[in-house]
């Protein structure tokens, strides 16, 4: 059995790489920091609560360990984006479980973060439809732009990731911004597609003037996934195919 000391403390859980692009922030092992250990205190808002027990509704009273990751979910949006360890430990508690198991979820998804993010939190697609639509010249003009790799800015406003298919492939390259400016009450996590470098630089200064822009597409002769400059079939309503006289059977 492995010790408890031991699991809280080194939080040393092997697991494969979560991406091979130059933009993971996958960390394989944990050491202690001076706000990143155990000994950190650290319990639910009082406004998290609630959700806390609302979320807690849904799995019978045995299965409580079943609500894992939506309850890392919220604490990572209370915590600014990433997960402590402290805060690994007290959904532990609330679950009633070893805090290794906590953390063998923690480590196993690319969505929860283990070390500090910004306050919008860049997360670039680099599955193959992406990268043949430019997404590496993505992520080369938001390094440029905001001068950083696997960190955060000086300002603690903005960190690059990187996550594997968002899904919209047709609207390819495209990126996720995950927004903690303002805390769990007013998180958002909102896709932007078909990004030019000049477009996702754009963007990037944009929030940082707290503005929100227009989530979705960024092409302006696309509707949402329809084809850019409208459609060359299907341009009337379709003619339904004769249905049989199901009263004479």
């Amino acid at each position: 059995m492995l010790g408890r000391v031991a699991s809280k403390r080194l939080l040393e859980i092997r697991q494969y790489p979560q991406s091979s692009g130059s933009l993971s922030t996958a960390l394989n092992y944990h050491i202690d920091s001076p706000d990143n250990n155990p000994n950190v205190p650290w319990e639910f808002t009082d406004a998290n609560k609630p959700k806390v027990k609302e979320i807690l509704s849904h799995y019978p009273s045995n299965y409580k360990q079943s609500a894992v990751i939506p309850l890392l979910d919220l604490t990572q949006q209370q915590h600014g984006g990433w997960l402590p360890v402290s805060a690994m430990d007290a959904v532990a508690k609330v679950i009633e479980v070893a805090p290794i198991r906590v953390y063998e979820v923690a480590t196993f998804y690319s969505m929860f973060n283990r070390s500090k993010v910004g306050k919008y939190h860049l997360l670039v697609c680099g599955t193959t439809p992406c990268m043949i639509r430019g997404s590496r010249d993505i992520e080369a003009a938001l390094l440029d732009h905001l001068g950083v790799n696997e960190t955060v800015t000086k300002d603690g406003l903005f960190s690059i990731g990187e996550m594997e298919c968002m899904g919209c492939c047709v609207n390819a390259p495209m990126i996720t911004v995950a927004d903690y400016s303002n805390g769990s009450e007013g998180y958002t996590y909102n896709y932007y597609e078909d990004f030019t470098p000049k477009r996702v630089v754009e963007i990037v200064e944009a929030l940082r003037r707290g503005e929100k822009p227009p989530r979705g597409t960024q092409n302006s002769e696309r509707i949402n996934c329809g084809p850019a400059g409208g459609n060359t079939t299907l341009l009337g309503e379709p003619k339904p195919p004769p249905c049989r006289d199901l009263d004479a059977c």
